[in-house]
């Protein structure tokens, strides 16, 4: 029969069902909730619609100009957006990330294609269950799907919060 597991010496014990936090810290939301993280998130949403249109400019470009499908132009802007997005976001959202750029930016990808699924799949719910005209419907969805990957990045991928 195997021991259980011991208990790492010097870490304080934490009663049944409460919530996990690190030691000494505040609980996840305590760690959200704060003017620092409020600012990350606002950098992080001018950072957004920057990129947002910068990702319909090459869309619009690739499509009407260079006669390119729609479908693979708007992966081409999809993944041209993002990368910005991770420029940008490492040197003025998240600055001091001890996460290596490499690791950092496939993270990044992984967790805006975690978005991308959301965005599909709330908007596609939307539209079937909800009169809501479509414009709306993704304007609300792409808030939604921004604050999952905002918080993906922050706590996950840049380890800021």
């Amino acid at each position: 029969m195997s021991k259980p597991l011991a208990q790492p010496e010097g870490a304080p014990l934490q009663p049944a069902g409460a919530p996990l936090q690190p030691a000494g810290g505040p609980a996840l939301a305590g760690r959200l909730l704060s003017r620092r993280v409020a600012a990350m998130l606002a950098r992080n949403t001018a950072v957004s619609i920057g990129v947002f249109l910068v990702g319909l400019g090459i869309l619009w470009l690739l499509v009407e100009r260079l006669a390119v499908g729609a479908v693979g132009a708007a992966g081409v802007s999809f993944l041209v957006s993002n990368s910005l997005h991770y420029v940008i976001g490492r040197a003025w959202i998240f600055p001091g990330s001890a996460r290596g750029i490499h690791a950092g930016y496939w993270l990044f990808l992984a967790n805006s294609g975690i978005g991308l699924l959301l965005t599909m799949a709330l908007f596609a719910a939307l539209l079937c269950f909800t009169p809501m005209h479509y414009l709306i419907a993704r304007t609300l969805v792409s808030v939604i799907a921004g604050l999952a990957v905002f918080l993906l990045n922050a706590v996950l991928n840049f380890r800021q919060v």
